[in-house]
């Protein structure tokens, strides 16, 4: 549910070795200052608004899903949102919606998302429902793919984007190469503009909330009940503090930093991420069938050096392509989410160790099943066609487009060596793949300042804040954090448990959620989940 991608920006670090930064979330948007400054003044959509009656008028017309496994009583539909709400009559696209139906007594909808930034609703729902049956006791659980992504106008960086993401000649002298990289990152901003289509200026949380309000009026809902998770819950926050009379039942699972600069985001997750691996070698190495043997300290230095392998010589894939050692970080980062997906990592590790095989190490970093090419159509979303980098290319633009964090150039020079090293102390795995993250938004337009500015001191109805004290990739002290910040209206759930996010992994945490969302009995603040309430 969150951050990553390939390829390599070529950095001389010193005699001692070549150090490369992997650049996994190199796509993003080429927005324009001036689109920046609208979403920042956070002006809320409002039904009472002429120019968005059509849009508030909608009902959604829901069907039978497409694709032979499809689950058969999942039902899709779209609704039509503005592409810039500051002028509303230029232009719309169509959002993909999918829905599990109330057995019972209907209070109306709950609307889940999923994460990323970057992460399609949809096709989770599909292949995740059962997770959420209890709740179509009393509602509808609906989910949706967000604006930029899966379905809905999904962005793009365009095949063969790897070969710009190269960066400059090692050749370039070191007293150039700051601005060698700066001039690259502009162009990979340019390169996935062209290939993005209109969306772009206009993605991000701001905009993406309010496309949240539009869904609740189709949907029939006088106000919004929520489940978020991971990047979800920084999405339900942002629409509480544009919507606070709209709040139902929320939910914030996983709770994302609403204030932390985007340095600092990233060597969090690092530090997290290793912690995750650490503990997964440990376990793996447990097993005789490991494939990093039964050393666990020479497990984790098997890892740095099969990243370096790959980096120095990637696997040809059999579709094309190959697999470098960023992939691999981006499988291990998604495979480390979950402690129940461990045996199946293993297990795709040992493909790769002994034959040389990447394709189920695909599966975990995300990019398998899509189909190339994106689409620019601002009114036409083509159901068959989702980029292969759409994720990658989503999750950069969303993030960037709700972060103002932008070093000057000169602030870049004095820093980065500090901040490459700062990072591999965090993680010698993950450090040099989120930096890459926290570089990618430089050359691209400053970010909303709204988040920062204006989700705080909620004055809506009590929510729900689960937070996890081994989460890889949200820390439990965010969790704290955002609660402190929204003010009175944030209960914290407290888990005492592995993992990324709680509600899949927690028995305990599952039931609480279900009582609120339910019912609206919330725990007492403070309350916890022990590892033995699984």
């Amino acid at each position: 549910m969150h951050k990553r991608h390939k390829g390599h920006i070529r950095h001389r670090r010193s005699a001692r070795r070549e150090h490369r930064i992997p650049t996994w979330h190199t796509c993003g948007a080429l927005a324009s200052a001036a689109t920046l400054a609208l979403l920042g003044a956070g002006l809320p959509a409002s039904a009472d608004d002429p120019d968005l009656d059509r849009f508030y008028d909608q009902r959604v017309r829901w069907s039978a899903c497409k694709g032979e496994e499809t689950p058969k009583d999942l039902q899709c539909g779209t609704v039509r949102v503005p592409l810039d709400y500051a002028r509303p009559g230029r232009g719309s696209l169509e959002l993909a919606l999918a829905r599990y139906r109330a057995t019972g007594d209907s209070k109306g909808s709950v609307v889940l998302n999923f994460g990323g930034p970057g992460g399609a609703g949809v096709p989770q729902l599909a292949y995740g429902g059962k997770e959420f049956m209890r709740l179509t006791n009393n509602y509808d659980v609906v989910t949706f793919d967000p604006r930029g992504v899966g379905r809905s106008s999904p962005v793009s960086c365009g095949e063969g984007f790897d070969e710009v993401m190269q960066g400059p000649d090692d050749s370039t002298p070191d007293e150039q190469r700051t601005q060698a990289d700066l001039r690259w990152l502009r162009k990979a901003a340019q390169r996935c503009a062209e290939h993005s289509g209109p969306v772009l200026d206009h993605i991000g949380s701001v905009n993406t909330s309010r496309d949240l309000d539009v869904l609740r009026q189709a949907l029939g809902d006088d106000k919004l009940n929520y489940l978020g998770f991971s990047y979800g819950t920084r999405l339900g926050a942002v629409y509480a503090a544009q919507f606070p009379g709209r709040v139902g039942r929320f939910v914030l699972d996983g709770v994302d930093t609403l204030t932390e600069p985007l340095a600092e985001q990233g060597r969090a997750t690092a530090e997290g991420q290793q912690t995750a691996l650490d503990n997964f070698i440990t376990w793996c190495a447990e097993d005789v069938a490991c494939p990093f043997g039964q050393d666990p300290r020479a497990g984790r230095e098997q890892v740095v050096e099969l990243v370096r392998s790959l980096d120095a010589h990637p696997v040809p894939m059999y579709a094309g392509g190959s697999f470098s050692g960023q992939d691999f970080v981006a499988a291990l980062a998604q495979g480390l989410y979950a402690k129940q997906w461990w045996p199946a990592l293993s297990r795709a590790i040992a493909l790769l160790v002994e034959h040389g095989e990447p394709q189920a190490l695909m599966q975990f970093a995300g990019t398998v099943g899509a189909s190339p090419g994106g689409r620019g159509d601002e009114d036409v979303v083509d159901e068959n066609q989702v980029p292969a980098d759409n994720f990658q290319a989503a999750l950069l633009a969303i993030n960037c487009a709700d972060n103002p964090d932008r070093p000057s150039g000169a602030e870049l020079g004095r820093n980065i060596e500090r901040l490459r090293d700062e990072y591999e102390q965090a993680s010698p795995v993950f450090g040099q793949y989120q930096l890459t993250f926290t570089l990618m938004c430089y050359g691209r337009p400053r970010g909303t300042d709204f988040i920062r500015d204006r989700v705080r001191d909620l004055d809506t109805p009590k929510m729900l804040l689960v937070g996890t004290r081994g989460d890889p990739a949200t820390p439990y002290r965010w969790t704290v954090e955002t609660a402190r910040r929204l003010g009175s209206s944030a209960v914290v759930l407290d888990n005492r448990s592995e993992g990324h996010t709680g509600y899949a992994s927690s028995e305990c945490v599952h039931e609480a959620v279900d009582e609120f969302l339910l019912y609206g009995s919330l725990p007492a603040n403070g309350s916890s989940c022990g590892p033995g309430e699984e």
